[in-house]
This record gives C-alpha cells, structure tokens and sequence, in this order.
C-alpha cells in the first residue's frame, strides 16, 4: 500500500507545518517527507515527545527527521548549502549521526548563492519604508536570476563540477554585481548594507565557495530526476511538505507582497502525476485557530492587543521580515485560500491551546469597505495576472473587519469546517505530537 499526505498552508505560513508534518511521520510511518517548494526561508519547528523534549527548527531538512523519516529536496526547491550545513550540525548535536545520509537532493534544484542572498537584502534595504517582507535569504533573486538566464544559473548537480561550478559563480557574481551598482546611490546612507555590499566585492570568494561547495557536493546525495518515482513507489506512507502559505503565492497571493514560489498544492501535484504514482493521497490544509502574518502585507484582522495576549517566543521581529502580527481568524481569507489550493479532505487547525488562554473568543465571517459587505475575495480570472492582484491589495488595505463572538472553541472549528465545506480532521493542542488528535480518519478507506 502506498499513501501520500499533501500538506499545505492556508495563511500567510507559520500555520505549524512542521508540527503537523513531525506528527504524520510519526502516527502513520512515513518513510520520507518531500520537500516541494520554497528553500532556506522556511522555520518549521519541531519539538519532539521525549524526555526532555528536543527541538529543531527546520529549513531543509524534512520535519519528520527526528522521526525517522529520510528526506528528498525535490526540483521544486532552492537549496543553500552553507545553511544546510549549519542546520545539518544542529542535527548532530540532537543525536541525528547523519542527515546527509537519509537525503537525496534533485540534480535540478537551483541554488542560492551569496552573491543573490546580498543583493535580495539590498533591494529591501532600498525599498526604506516600502519593505516588501523579504526572508532575506536570496529566494527571489535566485528564481529571477533562473528565469533570465536558464541553463547559465547553478543548480545542485553543478556542484559536483569544479569547472562548471567554478564558470556559474563568475557568471552569477557579475550579474549581481550589476543589479548591486543600481541601487548604490538608494543605500549611501543605509549601515545595513555595507556587510552585503562587501560580500559582492569580496576579491577573495573564490577560495572559500569552490571549497564549501565542493566539501557539500561530497556529502550530499544529489541524485538524478528518477529518483523521486523510485521513492514514490515503495510501499509505505510519504508526506509532502510545503512551505509559506497560499496567500503569499507568487501569482495568488497579494502583490508585492509575494514570494517567488508556488505555495499551493500545484507543485506537489505535479511530482505525483510525473512519476506515474498510484497510491492514495490525502490533501490536509493547515491553519492557526487565529491569523498571523511575519512582515508587510495586508492584514484585515489584525490586532494589537491580541498579539499582545497571545506572544509568540519562536516568532518574533526580525532585520528581514519585522514584526510577526496577530489577528483572530479570518473567513474570508481562508475561502479564498481554499478555493485557490482546490479540494481538500482535511483541515488541521492548530494553536488551539493558545486559544485558551483568552477570556473570549472571535472570528471575521467578513468585511467592510466602502459601507459595504464583502464576504468573498474573487480569485484571479486568469492565471498569472500581477495587476489583479495588486488590485485586491489595495482593495484589502481598506478594508476592516466585522467580528462576531464564538462561544468556544469547538463551535469555532464547526464554523471553519462549514464554512470551507471541509471537515476539521486533525487539532493540535500543543507543540509535540502527543498534543494532536484525529477527530476522524485522515486516510480515507473504500
């Protein structure tokens, strides 16, 4: 028998993907969690069931590691080996002898260089108060250097080349560097950029990222594109891990306020119809029992006084991204998310426990703009349209909520399901997978 478990955020991320995934591997055996979108970005955080507890925050590695599970960075993913190492290391120290060991990577996953990581930064370091919410990590840089340039970017199974790898660097450090001298007159008085400006320049790169590269290329399991079908039909469960949310998808989520990544179930999708794979598949959307957003955007429901109330230790203000903001759950965010991402069996709702702690509880079934009532966001008409959606964020930042009380936190998770005609199946009421409970079935029997 062969299951696959398609997860996926419904917000604008940090809905506890890690926890759900950690839980999954450890519940239904998975044998090896998939990565299919985003890179470095991602802070999926585990902490485990045992005595004492341990915790990891994942960015590469798949969340279900400290379960057991192996994992595949798929085509789909943007690797950055300098951090993977770090993270690889932390691994270690938690008693995981070899993660490298337990993961292939695609051949044809791009990689992020410094040199883009630097000039992502300085773009957002230009925009002044104009911040996009940026990771940081070079995800746009690295995407729109692939689009530009093709075949001419580096990519996993380059590393392994020291003169292709060795021609890719020259190449992407030029094109940066030109990209870095259009914004030099927007930073001369900006500190911050200084340090990513040096690493452009830095006459003596060469040295250090030929030999970091090639100490990962010896390590790392990059393997050929037939891999992922060898893996998807071994018997046994797999989990497929997304990162970010689908309201920050580059073409549905609310321009500029974007990633350069697919953050629906398309990618995943796609993997399963190219490797021919047959098994069962469980499509589970994953949400907060309150809203959250890490950086700019529009923020219908957010609150104060509610973040306030509901402090996030493992979420706070960053250089990159700012300030990590709370609202109380909103409806009509999450229809649109769901009519984006398509059929689900299954909605995980987690962070119940914090819901707790608050004296009362409410939800925004929908807004007010312009003395009128809107309950609904349209998606995109066509694909791929960015005025559309830059369209529904300035209709968004005029917008306000209209709250209403719920009595509890179960009459919450029945109007969630109602409203999003999909049955709550999974809640989380803490960090560890001891604290989910299935309200029914995940998998789904003839």
């Amino acid at each position: 028998m062969q299951q696959a478990f398609l997860t996926v955020d419904l917000g604008f991320g940090d809905a506890g993907k890690g926890s759900i995934v950690d839980y999954l591997t450890r519940a239904h055996g998975a044998h090896t969690v998939i990565r299919y979108n985003g890179g470095a970005q991602a802070g999926h955080r585990v902490v485990t069931p045992g005595d004492p507890p341990q915790e990891h925050v994942f960015a590469q590695f798949g969340a279900g590691t400290l379960a057991g599970a192996a994992t595949h960075l798929s085509r789909f993913m943007l690797l950055d080996p300098l951090a993977m190492v770090e993270e690889e290391k932390h691994l270690r120290s938690l008693g995981v002898p070899d993660a490298f060991g337990h993961t292939t990577i695609d051949s044809r996953a791009l990689v992020i260089t410094p040199f883009q990581r630097a000039v992502n930064r300085l773009k957002e370091l230009a925009r002044g108060a104009g911040r996009h919410g940026s990771c940081g990590m070079g995800i746009g840089e690295t995407m729109a250097d692939a689009l530009a340039h093709g075949g001419a970017v580096l990519c996993a199974g380059d590393l392994a080349d020291p003169d292709r790898l060795l021609a890719k660097l020259r190449f992407l450090r030029g094109v940066n560097q030109a990209k870095a001298a259009t914004l030099r007159a927007r930073l001369a008085n900006v500190p911050q950029a200084a340090g990513e400006l040096d690493m452009l320049d830095d006459s003596e790169w060469l040295d250090w990222l030929l030999e970091v590269y090639g100490s990962f290329a010896a390590r790392a399991q990059i393997v050929p594109a037939g891999e992922l079908a060898a893996i998807l039909h071994r018997p046994g469960t797999v989990v497929f891990e997304g990162a970010q949310g689908v309201l920050l998808d580059e073409w549905a989520g609310f321009h500029p306020y974007t990633t350069w990544s697919t953050t629906t179930l398309a990618n995943a999708d796609r993997l399963l119809s190219e490797t021919g794979y047959g098994g069962g598949v469980t499509r589970l959307g994953i949400t907060r029992g309150y809203a959250t957003r890490h950086g700019a955007g529009p923020f219908v429901t957010e609150d104060r006084m509610l973040a306030a109330a509901l402090p996030d230790a493992r979420n706070t203000a960053g250089p990159w991204q700012q300030q990590f903001r709370v609202g109380w759950l909103d409806l009509v965010m999450l229809r649109y998310a769901r009519e984006v991402v398509g059929p689900l069996d299954g909605l995980a709702v987690t962070c119940m426990d914090r819901l707790a702690t608050l004296p009362s509880l409410q939800i925004c079934q929908h807004y007010r703009c312009n003395g009128m009532a809107h309950s609904r966001i349209t998606p995109v008409p066509t694909r791929q349209d960015l005025a559309y959606q830059a369209r529904l964020t300035r209709d968004l930042e005029r917008c306000t909520p209209v709250l209403q009380p719920v009595a509890d936190a179960n009459t919450l998770l029945a109007i969630v399901a109602r409203e999003l005609q999909t049955p709550v199946t999974l809640v989380s009421e803490g960090p560890t997978a001891k604290d989910k409970r299935e309200r029914q079935p995940l998998i789904q029997t003839p």
